[in-house]
């Protein structure tokens, strides 16, 4: 298996604090069949680039040492932000295994900014193919799902956090999870693991949940477009469509 999204690097203030972290969670997911892990910390305009490189070739060398036969890719997540294409264009953001246009956006989980629309816009303008990563952890599109077709019909991708279809980020998280892969919204499942316990990876779960409940030909089909995007080829979906929307109280902070 592949884990497309995985705070596996020590010392980026997400994932482990040392190196022996980071082999413990590489030792779980090799447990679980994974044999590739797209290392993918959170970007921080400090930090070189270089650096998230240098740091996943020092992994790899520990973990041949160690005799744990799994590979870790580079890669960036990147909250949006408005300058967010002019970094990528100068190269500051590393793309999922470096020489994709694939590139991981993160939303709070409480809002989504009323300029998403346009730098999810710009990007795809540039070349980049912005994947929105673990939307169903988002109170608005727990409400409005809706946005999330939206995003979807005009060229995003998704990937669902391997924990909430575990039930380990709460029903909301799951139900919704559950939906956009009913609805052809959901497109590729990642760990997005920070340890080797509570916060690990569950992806064995999380595909073993959409055999059970989509069957095994839809399980595979999220296997494969797992590796689609590691190579940097188009993604397989079928068209997206809406889901039914019940109303609610309450006012969400996205503008369009």
């Amino acid at each position: 298996m592949i884990d497309l999204n995985c705070k596996i690097l020590p010392g980026t203030g997400e994932g482990p604090e040392s190196m022996q972290g980071s082999l413990a969670m590489a030792q779980k997911a090799a447990e679980q069949g994974v044999e590739t892990i797209v290392a993918a910390p959170r970007f921080q305009p400090e930090r070189n680039p270089r650096e998230v490189k240098n740091q996943c070739e020092e992994l790899n060398r520990e973990l041949f040492e160690q005799g744990i036969e799994v590979n870790i890719l580079p890669g960036h997540e990147v909250k949006i932000y408005g300058e967010l294409v002019d970094d990528l264009k100068n190269g500051y953001i590393i793309p999922m295994n470096e020489k994709t246009p694939y590139i991981y956006v993160v939303f709070s989980n409480k809002d989504i900014p009323h300029y998403a629309k346009q730098v999810l816009y710009d990007m795809q303008m540039e070349g980049f193919i912005p994947v929105i990563v673990h939307p169903e952890q988002n109170q608005v599109f727990q409400q409005q799902p809706d946005l999330l077709y939206q995003f979807v019909k005009n060229g995003a991708v998704t990937q669902i956090s391997a924990a909430s279809l575990a039930n380990k980020q709460g029903k909301p998280s799951q139900k919704l999870a559950l939906q956009m892969i009913r609805h052809n919204l959901a497109h590729v499942v990642a760990s997005h693991a920070v340890d080797d316990k509570k916060k690990g990876s569950f992806l064995r779960q999380a595909y073993d949940k959409i055999q059970k409940t989509f069957g095994s030909d839809v399980m595979y089909q999220f296997m494969e477009n797992a590796h689609v995007l590691l190579d940097g080829e188009m993604v397989y979906t079928d068209p997206p469509e809406r889901m039914k929307t019940k109303k609610t109280l309450g006012i969400f902070p996205f503008q369009s």
